[in-house]
């Protein structure tokens, strides 16, 4: 949609203005595929950007000369002038040059022409592709208040309540010198405060409290989806709008986009609700348990890439089983139909083989709490369904928990073509463009950095055993941290953050772990990562959105390095990684420590895990599991829309 045809000035919640979006026919593939190739160049792309610079700087040139008084009236006028005339390109340039101004009096920080850049593909409709430590942060400020001050509700979507929480306070004084309200969206919310933060001007949430918010309001709305329709139903009474939380899907800058809508959307997100009526078998539960304890790998089951299968004999094996069980017990139901019982005997080989604790799950206040395999951090209260949460929770010698009943679900392919507007930023995107375009219609600009990379590249080292990686990591830490330099420790999964932590410990080295036990100091820990000598080791935690400022001895010294300790699914998050260091012209370096136990050789075949260099095994492993990943995003994309269908010809809905 062209930006100057954004609505402006909804009425209230039940007004809810959402692009509808149909499934794509075997023609819109074909008309993609074939338009795709004739896409503008990037470099046109940039050239358009880098045309609207000189009139930006025009106008900041003017408001530079203003006094406070006089650019606040100048702030005013605009708003109204953007209010009746909406966001075209003279009024756009003039916002953007004084939103500059306003950042430059109130937080000493002028938007660079990058960011400018950055803000005008955001406001396009675009993917900004920025370098790591280009102030992504900054930029969002642009596009968001300009929107905003044209009437437009904005929401900036981005990966943790952290950075949600940190961006909105640290940008609040430049949108509440524009006149504009500000809000931000945390997990532990209450609904009246969740709605409050929605009916700011600007919010700024994760993907995952955004989803969830809209398809509580689903609920809420049940069929009164149109505007019509609801307006009809609260005359009625039938429906309280006070209950509502959204205002629609207007206008969404979507900050480290890969990630939210690529990497996390290989799984729909589903609202759930105790299903009391439904109690959990334990007895059954512990025995399908102790059967699977028994079977052999190869032998019963085989692994194929992330999933598990029962061979003929674990099938036979099954069968024998069941039918002592039912001579014994009597009917009980789970041992009874074939399809049930093999599905249950799979779900709890896939609670012993496939989920491991300390890295797909922590154990805390004898709950066992998902851990976000992207961020690291820990999903309050998120629960696995169909049984395996149960089964986890004993293996685990927890109390089991009521099983859930899936209430609504939709996956984030569906929930952001709705928006009207919608544009993102990441610091890599462009291995994934051609995905971006297929399903959200986005297209990727790159934007260049302010300053030369001053980062550098100290290779690869590689070890047969864990043990040994450790051991070198500590030693390395301590050599980097004695010349004054502050150091990061990158580590794939929980487990392996606290191996090194017991490593450093042996050596006598201070250090500090962030990782999803200790979610609740990330601010304090992340603060102190750019000290002279400081040692940090964390999960992803630590990657997309950190900024780690560096004291000045630690810059004298080097600057901050970065140890990678084992390659992520996607080479996008070892190179978010990476951009931890050298941020902003700052000296830095960053360097990679692997190992033959890696999950990610799951993906080669027998003969392949043993063949060629351990690094280049790893890459093409790495390689494979993107690939996976991409197949597993189409076929879910396939499966909603059909799902979709199912529920709009049964009149339920979402």
């Amino acid at each position: 949609m062209a930006v100057s045809s954004i609505p402006r000035s909804p009425v209230d919640t039940l007004d809810r203005p959402e692009r509808h979006v149909e499934p794509p026919t075997a023609l819109d593939k074909l008309w993609r595929a074939v338009r795709a190739p004739l896409r503008l160049p990037g470099f046109c792309q940039r050239w358009s950007l880098q045309a609207a610079l000189p009139s930006i700087h025009r106008h900041a040139e003017i408001l530079a000369g203003l006094e406070d008084a006089a650019l606040n009236a100048h702030i005013l006028s605009l708003r109204q002038r953007l209010l009746a005339s909406g966001l075209t390109k003279r009024l756009s340039r003039e916002t953007f040059a004084t939103v500059r101004e306003v950042a430059w009096r109130e937080l000493g920080m002028a938007h660079h022409d990058v960011q400018l850049m950055g803000g005008l593909a955001l406001l396009e409709g675009l993917i900004a592709e920025m370098p790591t430590g280009e102030g992504k942060t900054l930029t969002a400020t642009l596009p968001a208040a300009t929107a905003a001050l044209a009437g437009v509700p904005v929401h900036v979507i981005t990966v943790n309540d952290y950075l949600a929480s940190r961006d909105a306070e640290r940008m609040h004084p430049i949108y509440h010198r524009l006149g504009l309200s500000v809000g931000a969206i945390v997990h532990d919310m209450t609904p009246p405060q969740r709605r409050s933060a929605y009916a700011a001007d600007i919010t700024y949430c994760t993907n995952k409290e955004l989803v969830f918010d809209y398809l509580r309001d689903g609920r809420e709305l049940h069929q009164d989806r149109t505007p019509l329709l609801a307006h009809a139903a609260r005359l009625k009474g039938s429906l309280d709008d006070r209950r509502l939380l959204l205002r629609g899907l207007h206008f969404a800058i979507v900050d480290e986009a890969d990630s939210v809508m690529l990497d996390e959307a290989r799984t729909p997100l589903i609202l759930s609700g105790r299903d009391a009526t439904d109690p959990v078998d334990i007895a059954l539960i512990d025995e399908v348990l102790e059967l699977a304890g028994t079977f052999q790998e190869d032998e019963h089951f085989v692994r194929e890439k992330s999933q598990l299968h029962l061979t003929e004999a674990g099938k036979s094996a099954l069968a024998e089983q069941a039918e002592q069980r039912l001579e014994a017990h009597g009917q009980r139901s789970g041992w009874l139909g074939r399809a049930r019982r093999e599905w249950l005997l799979q779900q709890a080989l896939v609670a012993r083989h496939q989920f491991q604790r300390d890295r797909h799950y922590l154990v805390r206040d004898g709950q066992v709490q998902i851990i976000d395999e992207h961020s690291g951090r820990v999903l309050a209260d998120r629960r696995w369904e169909r049984g395996l949460q149960q089964m986890i929770e004993r293996l685990e010698g927890c109390e089991p928990s009521d099983p859930n009943r899936t209430l609504a679900r939709l996956t984030y392919q569906r929930f952001f073509r709705r928006y009207q507007h919608l544009a993102g930023m990441t610091g890599t995107a462009h291995e994934v463009r051609s995905e971006l375009w297929r399903t959200y219609r986005l297209r990727v600009v790159s934007i260049p950095p302010h300053r030369p990379s001053q980062r550098r590249d100290l290779g690869v080292t590689t070890f047969k055993d864990a043990d040994q990686r450790w051991e070198w990591v500590a030693q390395r830490a301590q050599e980097l941290t004695t010349r004054g330099r502050s150091v990061l420790v990158a580590t794939v999964s929980l487990a392996d953050s606290e191996a090194l932590s017991s490593a450093l410990t042996q050596c006598g080295l201070e250090h500090a772990v962030l990782n999803a036990r200790q979610d609740a100091e990330e601010a304090d820990i992340i603060a102190a990562a750019g000290r002279s000598g400081a040692i940090t080791v964390a999960t992803s935690m630590a990657g997309r959105g950190t900024d780690i400022a560096l004291e000045p001895a630690a810059r004298d010294a080097g600057g901050l390095h970065v140890i990678i300790a084992g390659l992520h699914d996607a080479s996008r998050v070892d190179r978010q990684i990476a951009g931890r260091c050298a941020r902003q012209g700052d000296p830095g370096s960053v360097e990679w420590v692997i190992c033959d136990q890696n999950s990610l050789l799951d993906e080669l075949q027998g003969w392949q895990r043993h063949l060629g260099h351990l690094h280049k095994r790893l890459k093409h492993a790495q390689h494979e599991r993107e690939k996976r990943h991409a197949r597993e995003r189409a076929r879910l994309l396939d499966a909603d829309w059909n799902e979709a269908d199912r529920l709009g010809f049964s009149g339920r809905g979402e």
